[in-house]
Order: structure tokens, then C-alpha cells, then sequence
């Protein structure tokens, strides 16, 4: 069954084509991935998936419904990981997740009980009480991952989870999707480390110039091209990778 369905999405601003003409489909219970260099149209096609962002033309579903006719049924059942922290920096770890729960109609006792799951779920439940400016930036991360777990998506949207993480921090958050996707949780993310994409992604779509250069899994990917997924990146984009700037 197919949780988002994109057919010849186009998006552009003036006469930039962010998004050009782009056909694809998303799988439930997989974890698909958008790799391409700055301004490939990854974030541009993420926020259209999750009716931040109108597309100008093409199709968009999600769970059936177009996003730009049911863009309120598809964000009760959608949730964001944005690459910037957008934290309440006077609010507690625990107040932000409350005050997130009130955007979805959740009671304040539903609300508690969740929040109270959650942070448990990120291993942040003894820093429940404390202000977000006393996080680091890994538990900040983790605080966003489980902020977006608010209202028990069914599709959940990531865009650069693990940026500026260590590499500890970052395993920990790749168990964490794992666990999601193990209870058949639709996971769809950007990222620049393509160790990630290949750990978590079932499938990547590997964009350039606001174009899909390829759909596949990492795996058939490296046996095609050789090499392990950076190399194949590479290979078929001729850029620099992020982090290698």
C-alpha cells in the first residue's frame, strides 16, 4: 500500500524550478530517503509531503488524501522532525511536549501520560524538568524526535535527524527509527550521511537539480555502481558531499 503518492510534482519560485517533474511512491512501513546535494529539492519535496508547502503543479496524496485539498486530516496523522531546533527555550523538556500536544486536540491527561512515554522512549526522562538551554545538542535532537512523536504519526517525516550529532548520539537515534519502523511506522528522511541512509533506508532517491536521478535500494545501488552508497552518490550527482566542505 502506497502512504504518499507523487506524480510530476513541480515547485517553483519565479524563475527558479526547485522541484522539477518528479514521479514517486511511498511504500508503508518503509523508510524512504531523499540524498542530494544543497538544493537538490529534497527539503522543498518534504515540506509538500507534509502541506507545509503547496506544490505548483503535479500530484501529491497522502494516505489517499491530496495535500492540498486535506491538508488538516493528513497533519493530524503526520509527524515532523524539521532540521532546525525550534524548541521553546522557556519552556522544560517536559512543558514543550504538552504545549506541542495542545496543536492536536490531546487531552491534558492523554497528554501527560504520552509525554512521560516519550521521554522514556528517547532516554530523557530524568531530564524532564529541565530547560532547554541546559540540553545538549544531542538531547535536544532527541527531545525534537520525540516531540514529533506526539500524536502517534503514522508516517513520520525527517529532515537531517542526526545533523551535528556525535557519532554515539547518533546510533542512538538511528535505534530509535529502527524501533518506529519495527512497529510499521512509514519513515521518510533527508539526510547528508549516506552510512545513515544506508543503516535505516530501505529505499533512496537520490535527487539533483530538483530532478530524481534514481530510485532504488541502497543495496541493488552499490551492486550496480560498485562501492558503498557515498561512492554511488558520487557517482551519479558529481558533488561534494556536506560534509566534506
Amino acid at each position: 500500500m502506497n502512504i504518499v503518492s507523487i506524480k510530476n510534482l513541480t515547485k517553483t519560485y519565479g524563475a527558479l524550478t526547485a522541484v522539477d517533474a518528479i514521479d514517486c511512491q511511498i511504500q508503508q512501513g518503509e523508510c524512504f530517503g531523499f540524498l542530494g546535494p544543497n538544493g537538490a529539492g529534497k527539503t522543498t519535496v518534504m515540506r509538500i509531503v507534509s502541506c507545509f508547502m503547496p506544490p505548483t503543479s503535479g500530484e501529491v496524496t497522502v494516505f489517499g488524501l491530496n495535500v492540498t485539498e486535506n491538508p488538516s486530516s493528513i497533519k493530524a496523522r503526520v509527524g515532523v522532525m524539521p532540521q532546525e531546533d525550534n524548541l521553546d527555550p522557556d519552556l522544560s523538556v517536559f512543558e514543550n511536549l504538552i504545549v506541542y500536544a495542545r496543536y492536536f486536540d490531546i487531552g491534558k491527561q492523554a497528554a501527560t501520560h504520552r509525554a512521560g512515554e516519550l521521554l522514556s522512549f528517547v532516554d530523557l526522562k530524568e531530564k524532564s524538568d529541565v530547560k532547554i538551554e541546559q540540553l545538549s545538542g544531542g538531547m535536544k535532537r532527541k527531545l525534537m524526535l520525540a516531540r514529533s512523536l506526539v500524536n502517534n504519526p503514522e508516517l513520520l517525516i525527517l529532515d537531517e535527524p542526526t545533523t551535528g550529532l556525535d557519532p554515539h548520539s547518533r546510533r542512538s537515534v538511528w535505534e530509535k527509527l529502527d524501533h518506529l519502523k519495527a512497529q510499521n511506522t512509514t519513515l521518510i528522511l533527508t539526510t547528508h550521511y549516506m552510512e545513515e541512509a544506508e543503516v535505516l533506508c530501505d529505499r533512496v532517491a537520490i535527487m539533483d537539480m530538483g530532478k530524481i536521478v534514481t530510485i532504488d535500494s541502497p543495496q541493488k545501488l552499490m551492486s550496480i555502481h560498485g562501492g558503498n552508497l557515498e561512492e554511488v552518490y558520487l557517482e551519479l550527482t558529481g558533488k561534494v558531499l556536506k560534509e566534506q566542505l
